[in-house]
């Protein structure tokens, strides 16, 4: 017998589709004379249903760096999965979500995507990671400047990478912020 190990809007890392998604429907596999269903789906809004070892809770350890960026899919209503078959998810595009409630973020038109699918899957991993790079720079950054001994290639790294985190952490007007150095 199975019992519902997720539970309705509970988010979940969906395996064979390598994204994280919401459970819209918990569906249980019942048959006549017996107390307990057999199996139980769910449904994620991915175009089938999926079983429970397809699926991971999420680590509510958290990352350091406190964002939770995640790429989630969304139904591409303008052409049926047949029409872009050649897409590496058919029916569905990416949209790299910034917010918890699943409602900010980054996403890409329709016609772009069609005109090189692949390359903006790459896009929206790489934006999803940002936060995740961002940390390592600052980390790497802040280990080499806190062992004189490292040789002047990590030492020119380490500057490389500081000024990147001193770009993305500039507020617009602020010198050294993208707006600022466009200006000069």
């Amino acid at each position: 017998m199975a019992k519902a190990i997720f539970h309705k809007h509970q988010r979940v890392f969906v395996h064979p589709v390598g994204t994280w998604a919401l459970v819209e429907k918990v569906k249980p596999q019942w048959v006549r004379d017996v107390e307990e269903p057999v199996k139980v789906f769910y449904d994620c809004g991915l175009g089938r249903d999926f079983q429970a070892h397809e699926l991971a809770v999420e680590d509510s350890g958290g990352e350091s760096t406190g964002s939770n960026w995640r790429i989630l899919r969304a139904a591409n209503k303008w052409q049926t999965p047949e029409e872009c078959a050649h897409h590496p998810f058919p029916g569905t595009y990416p949209v790299v979500v910034t917010d918890q409630q699943n409602w900010g973020g980054w996403r890409t038109p329709g016609a772009e995507y069609d005109r090189d699918p692949h390359r903006i899957e790459t896009q929206a991993r790489l934006i999803a990671q940002a936060p995740r790079l961002l940390a390592l720079a600052e980390a790497m950054a802040r280990a080499v400047a806190d062992n004189p001994e490292c040789g002047p290639e990590l030492v020119g790294l380490a500057r490389q990478m500081s000024e990147t985190v001193r770009t993305v952490r500039a507020r617009p007007g602020e010198p050294g912020s993208a707006a600022a150095q466009a200006a000069e």
